[in-house]
């Protein structure tokens, strides 16, 4: 594709939600609607979500997809007393009696164009018909680009040059953090983060025109697939069926690896020494597939204490081929504190003299806050 159709930068999708956070916090830039711009999957939905519920207030989503342009602009009534019509304004807008909110109108550029008259009127004056939204309401649409690979209709200039536009992509670092926050099965985030150009495959399905593809939303369900009681024929059935044949041939081919490579709940069963150093897999796969199995299990303080442990064995790794050994260290160690964050193990990470240990060496190595010079 020549040029940049959106003329905007790619942002990450934990950037848009940090500026939408920013946004609704000021009451002058709330009263500005913004468009979210990204493929399938991406999670533009999700932080709306999330962006009202930070700021404790009511979410309206509109799906315009599956409403009829009368749903939004409301029905009308003859008034015989005023000798007139008028209309009704339909329940789901906010009224007077919720001042503060946010009003999504998703897949808005996929939406029937009589529809979007009316949410365009929504979007430019903050009314439609004679409904008018309440001053501490904020609209943020969202919607695909045609080169994102979705049916859509053109939206034009002048309604453009009324709203912020954020152009929004996954990236693999936001996608793990969400999938550690929400329990995804280890092997998928294992396998993304060797493979992250496997998270969101949209361009080269487009090219190839192949209807189905790997996207952030589709490796969720190959996590519930994963953790599900279904035989392996159907799970692998469900899988391709989900990110395409070819994703799911490359994806199978590497759990196999990390199943026969990774045994988590042997290590956590294991004497610290030699003993651990036996379990302790060879390939990259199988790192990160041990790196993202102790982070899963390390909910309790006797989990967390013996992952501590093993994750400060992991200089005994043999392996034919150079391994990031330092880089997953920092990694595991980082997540392990997030997780003891979350559970209130705090006190078990402090007395971990394997934590204690490696954070010496980083304050030895001026990488801690606490080394000279930090």
């Amino acid at each position: 594709m020549a040029g940049d159709p959106m003329n905007i930068p790619v942002v990450s999708i934990a950037a848009a939600k940090a500026a939408l956070l920013e946004q609704f916090a000021s009451p002058v830039l709330r009263r500005r609607a913004t468009m979210l711009w990204g493929t399938r999957g991406v999670g533009k939905s999700s932080i709306v979500r999330q962006v009202a519920e930070a700021h404790g207030v009511p979410l309206v989503d509109l799906r315009l997809t599956t409403i009829e342009p009368v749903d939004l602009r409301g029905a009308i009534y003859a008034d015989e007393v005023q000798a007139r019509t008028v209309w009704f304004p339909p329940e789901f807008l906010p009224g007077p009696d919720q001042p503060a909110g946010i009003l999504f109108l998703d897949e808005l550029t996929a939406a029937d164009q009589r529809l979007q008259i009316s949410a365009y009127s929504l979007i430019l004056d903050r009314r439609v018909g004679q409904y008018q939204l309440p001053d501490g309401w904020q609209v943020v649409a969202a919607g695909n680009a045609a080169h994102h690979g979705a049916i859509t209709h053109d939206m034009g200039t002048a309604l453009a040059d009324r709203l912020f536009h954020f152009h929004v992509q996954a990236t693999i670092d936001a996608f793990l953090g969400h999938a550690l926050a929400q329990g995804f099965a280890p092997e998928v985030m294992a396998y993304l983060k060797v493979r992250p150009d496997r998270l969101d495959d949209t361009a080269s399905q487009l090219a190839a025109d192949h209807l189905v593809g790997a996207s952030p939303r589709g490796w969720e369900d190959v996590s519930r697939v994963l953790q599900s009681a279904v035989s392996g024929t159907a799970q692998r059935l469900f899988v391709q069926g989900r990110i395409g044949a070819a994703n799911a041939a490359e994806f199978f081919g590497v759990l196999r690896e990390l199943q026969a490579a990774v045994d988590v709940v042997k290590l956590l069963q294991a004497q610290p020494g030699p003993d651990t150093a036996a379990l302790l897999p060879r390939s990259l796969d199988g790192l990160y597939g041990m790196l993202y199995g102790l982070v899963a299990v390390a909910t309790e303080a006797p989990t967390l204490a013996r992952a501590l442990a093993i994750v400060e064995q992991w200089p005994d790794m043999r392996s034919d081929v150079a391994l990031p050994i330092r880089e997953a260290q920092t990694l595991a160690m980082e997540l392990l504190m997030q997780r003891a964050l979350e559970r209130g193990l705090e006190t078990t990470l402090l007395d971990s003299q394997a934590y204690q240990r490696y954070s010496e060496r980083r304050q030895r190595e001026g990488l801690e806050p606490g080394a000279r010079g930090g």
